[in-house]
């Protein structure tokens, strides 16, 4: 629940390492396994924007014995027909859509070594393999392919008690689980005041997703971002081709979340 809380103290590697060494998971792993917390534990949260990835992946082939990529192919969006991908066959690429980089930085706040590894070395994301390698390979924190409906509905499984398409995925137990407050306060790495549960953030301090305090969702950088609201039965998500410099809370969706719920 820590680790899924970002609460693991590794929000990059500290070790200098080429950033093709990000599609290499047992080597990644074996660093992350040997690396000292950048913060003392229990002390906080820092978003882990690349690494989060990994640790979850690690926990559920530990676990289940498949890849969150083949979990979601085999027992969730393939069956419930999503197009969410962790993983994006080659077939597919050609109906991928090209980003536009940010005009400018994001605002981080003062300059520490958990942001500068999370965000700001050369090593920082993966790189160096092309587009094509990008996209077929798993990095579950930094490369899901999706369309804005299909975010939206993976979300239902927050928003419709654990349940899509009438199909049970998670028990009322685990659901409480999932979402409960882990962690609350300023973020080592993002320049905000978040609370985490397991793997998304709530709603109950950054209002980013509407005006209910029991939603959850979470933010990518350049603007996009879905959400659940249990209390409504409502999910939504935005994506966009043109990315802004905003970590979370990105102006555009947020009026949309906002006439969303002014029309309720």
């Amino acid at each position: 629940a820590e680790a899924l809380s970002h609460q693991a103290g590794l929000s990059g590697i500290a070790e200098e390492m080429d950033a093709g060494d990000w599609f290499d998971a047992a080597k990644i792993e074996d660093r992350l396994a040997r690396q000292a917390p950048l913060w003392e534990l229990g002390t906080g949260s820092g978003y882990h924007p690349v690494t989060f990835g990994f640790i979850a992946d690690a926990l559920a082939r530990r676990t289940d014995g498949r890849s969150i990529g083949a979990i979601l192919r085999e027992d969730i969006c393939g069956p419930t027909g999503i197009d969410f991908h962790v993983g994006l066959p080659e077939s597919e690429h050609a109906r991928t859509a090209e980003h536009a980089m940010p005009r400018q930085v994001p605002d981080l706040g003062e300059r520490t070594r958990p942001r500068e590894l999370a965000f700001l070395k050369a090593w920082s994301s993966p790189g160096r393999r092309g587009a094509t390698e990008w996209r077929k390979a798993e990095f579950p924190a930094a490369n899901a392919h999706a369309t804005a409906s299909a975010l939206a509905r993976l979300m239902g499984v927050y928003a419709l008690d654990g349940k899509l398409d009438d199909k049970r995925f998670l028990s009322a137990a685990t659901l409480e689980a999932l979402v409960k407050e882990r962690v609350a306060g300023p973020d080592k790495v993002l320049p905000f005041d978040l609370s985490w549960a397991a793997g998304v953030m709530r709603n109950t301090r950054t209002q980013f997703y509407g005006p209910t305090p029991e939603a959850v969702g979470h933010s990518g950088w350049g603007g996009s971002c879905a959400f659940a609201d249990p209390v409504r039965r409502l999910t939504g998500a935005y994506v966009m081709n043109r990315q802004q410099h905003y970590l979370a809370g990105d102006p555009r969706p947020m009026r949309i979340i906002e006439a969303v719920y002014g029309c309720l």
